[in-house]
């Protein structure tokens, strides 16, 4: 996944709709139409979303017949993870700084 997509992708799970979407995906394939089932939003909102977050690289999708079966694309999931892997680090990092420099300054 390439760091512009990896924005796209946090731009897309920016909306509650589209967070839900993907944690049913997490669960394995499925359908527009199952998706739609489970979330309070039109078959066809539940369709825009899907556009968003396979535009983001983060959802894919193949022919069933007359459907279309959405899954998570794990390589672009992944790379989200590694992201705020990456972020969560340097937070800490900088927190044990400032702890460090306020157990010099009391001391």
């Amino acid at each position: 996944m390439n760091p512009d997509r990896a924005s796209d992708g946090w731009s897309a799970l920016a909306d509650g709709t589209r967070r839900a979407i993907v944690s049913r995906l997490a669960d394995g394939p499925q359908a527009v139409g199952q998706l739609a089932a489970e979330l309070p939003v039109s078959r066809s909102a539940v369709s825009q979303h899907l556009k968003v977050l396979k535009d983001a690289g983060l959802v894919s999708e193949r022919a069933a017949g007359t459907r279309r079966v959405y899954r998570l694309n794990p390589t672009a999931v992944a790379a989200l993870r590694d992201q705020l892997d990456t972020f969560w680090q340097r937070a800490l990092t900088s927190y044990a700084d400032v702890a460090g420099q306020a157990t010099k300054e009391s001391a």
